[in-house]
């Protein structure tokens, strides 16, 4: 494994060290540069939540990007690993990854690979799983709102963190309490409990729609209909592993055409939900 910190290419060597706060202009820049939507706020928001190392030229120009983000003692999920095509092509982005693997330690993982990052996770030992479909753009058409949702309360926070753990499969407390605290919620009621939600915050051009969990999809469209009327003629994304069917034919007749995919990736344990809640919608592809 490759865990040098220097790391040499062609004629020219690359440094890893830990990603700060201050590294938010360069990374800002650097994920433009891959035409990915984060704002430097998104950039600090996974910053707080998470773990990450950067490369630098001999310049200390910020070249390259890895993450990772604890989902409770025994699960992690990577991400936002950018490197500039020959970067990639030379190893850059498998001496990135090999730079957080020992943080993550013996902890499951998974990671929403792009068709960039495809190969590097399969050399990884990354199993392939289902296809992450993106869908956004300005919601040109909001039909009307499937009944059964309501706003989320304070009241329903813990009937909340508990869906979202057994979707999840892990229990991830610090980045829950970052979604709640910007975001607005919905919820939906069964036998008088809370069985399924889903949060929209502001993100990249404009909002999106995530976690959204649910025990059907009759559930998932009544919670997510509300958040696509509240945003009518502005941006919003969602992205879902839905395959195709009802629940991604409602995004694209609201206007939420697919714009790209990604692979849902794991390596270690397989992970099955508890209960019959799923995920519909990721918080992001970083966060799951």
């Amino acid at each position: 494994m490759d865990t040098e910190l220097v790391k040499q290419l062609d004629t020219y060597e690359l440094t890893a060290r830990p990603m700060e706060t201050d590294d938010i202009p360069a990374l800002h820049a650097l994920s433009i540069g891959v035409q990915w939507p984060h704002r430097p706020e998104d950039w600090a928001m996974l910053i707080r939540l998470g773990h990450g190392v950067v490369a630098e030229d001999a310049i200390g120009r910020v070249v390259g990007s890895a993450m990772w983000w604890p989902m409770g003692p025994d699960f992690a999920r990577i991400g936002m690993l950018i490197t500039y095509p020959r970067l990639q092509e030379q190893g850059g982005g498998r001496w990135l990854i090999n730079q957080i693997a020992g943080q993550i330690g013996a902890r499951d993982k998974a990671v929403t690979a792009t068709r960039a990052a495809l190969r590097l996770c399969l050399s990884l030992g990354f199993r392939p799983g289902a296809t992450v479909y993106l869908h956004q753009g300005v919601v040109v058409k909001a039909p009307a709102v499937v009944p059964g949702a309501r706003p989320m309360t304070a009241a329903d926070e813990a009937a909340v963190r508990a869906l979202d753990a057994a979707a999840l499969t892990a229990e991830r407390r610090a980045v829950l309490d970052e979604l709640l605290a910007v975001s607005g919620g919905m919820v939906v009621e069964r036998d008088g409990e809370v069985a399924g939600f889903a949060l929209c915050r502001r993100f990249g051009r404009g909002h999106v729609v995530g976690p959204v969990v649910a025990a059907s999809e009759e559930d998932a469209l009544a919670l997510v209909a509300p958040h696509v009327a509240a945003h009518a003629g502005r941006f919003l994304r969602i992205d879902t592993r839905e395959p195709e069917g009802t629940f991604r034919e409602y995004l694209k007749a609201c206007g939420l055409s697919l714009f790209d995919t990604g692979i849902a990736m794991s390596l270690g344990r397989d992970r099955v939900p508890e209960g019959p809640a799923r995920i519909y919608g990721l918080a992001s592809h970083s966060l799951g």
